[in-house]
């Protein structure tokens, strides 16, 4: 199962818990941390990519940012993470090094499907619940729209959206390849 962690600072109380929050992460091994601060200025986005990006890694744990391709690619971060309606990761994977992972967004099957067609390495799908850590306007689509996602594409769908320790498993009995969640992994 791959453990997809999202951070926001204002969820944990500031960047410098978040730092330490994320420290925690890694020694836990979770798979990817998505870095999902694009409203700090960015010198000061950077600045924290780059001190999270040096911590202690005794896993290999991939870090990925989210929304900045400028940003990732300038702190080596192991990937990036595109919102839905983004470019297509197939042009963003003409200047990124080997092995960069690029996420997507998906809110519906055939955003899944479309994503996989662009070139991405996964898709974050969701809600599949009542998310717990914001609003959403998109009606949760249940575990039955996750199986319906997760059919017919080769790529990793992880689940979002109202993820607990207690629902994850039957995410994963749907066919999604893991979980994605910033209060889960709290």
């Amino acid at each position: 199962m791959i453990r997809y962690s999202i951070t926001d600072r204002k969820h944990v109380g500031g960047l410098e818990r978040l730092q330490a929050h994320i420290a925690a992460q890694l020694t836990q091994g979770i798979e990817w941390i998505q870095i999902r601060e694009g409203d700090l200025p960015d010198r000061e986005l950077t600045a924290f990519v780059r001190s999270v990006l040096s911590l202690p890694n005794p896993h290999g744990t991939r870090f990925l940012i989210n929304s900045r391709t400028d940003i990732a690619l300038l702190c080596k971060s192991h990937g990036l993470h595109l919102p839905a309606g983004s470019l297509c990761p197939r042009e963003i994977r003409r200047i990124t090094p080997a092995g960069f992972l690029i996420g997507a967004s998906c809110h519906t099957t055939e955003e899944v499907h479309r994503a996989e067609e662009e070139g991405a390495d996964f898709a974050v799908y969701g809600p599949v619940f009542p998310p717990l850590s914001k609003a959403s306007e998109r009606p949760p689509a249940g575990l039955g729209g996750l199986a319906e996602a997760c059919r017919g594409v080769s790529i990793p769908v992880l689940a979002l959206g109202g993820i607990t320790w207690d629902n994850a498993d039957s995410c994963l009995r749907c066919g999604a390849a893991g979980v994605a969640g910033i209060t889960m992994f709290q």
